[in-house]
């Protein structure tokens, strides 16, 4: 709660906050602030999820797409920005920096 308060505050002085999701990303941080960021970028194959998947189903009682907490799942259906592998991690940044003007 309090990161989260933090990055409202951050939000409302015109910070840009760009998250990084990398391999894994899961339990409280994938549920709260990692999804906060203006920009969310994700690491190629990166599993994200508040749980596991086998956790998920039995709960839900759905049966799941395949790779449904994988970075490119989330990415086609609008959970994060872009994919960026590691390598091009600097470049990319400084690419969305430059382009929100902060």
């Amino acid at each position: 709660a309090k990161t989260s308060a933090a990055l409202a505050r951050y939000d409302q002085a015109g910070g840009l906050y760009i998250s990084l999701l990398t391999d894994p990303t899961t339990g409280g941080v994938a549920a709260s602030f990692s999804m906060l960021g203006d920009v969310i970028l994700a690491e190629p194959g990166a599993l994200i999820g508040f749980t596991g998947p086998r956790v998920i189903q039995q709960t839900i009682k759905i049966e799941l797409p395949e790779g449904f907490q994988r970075s490119e799942f989330l990415l086609e259906h609008g959970f994060i920005d872009m994919i960026v592998a590691r390598k091009d991690l600097r470049g990319e940044i400084s690419r969305l920096i430059d382009y929100c003007g902060k």
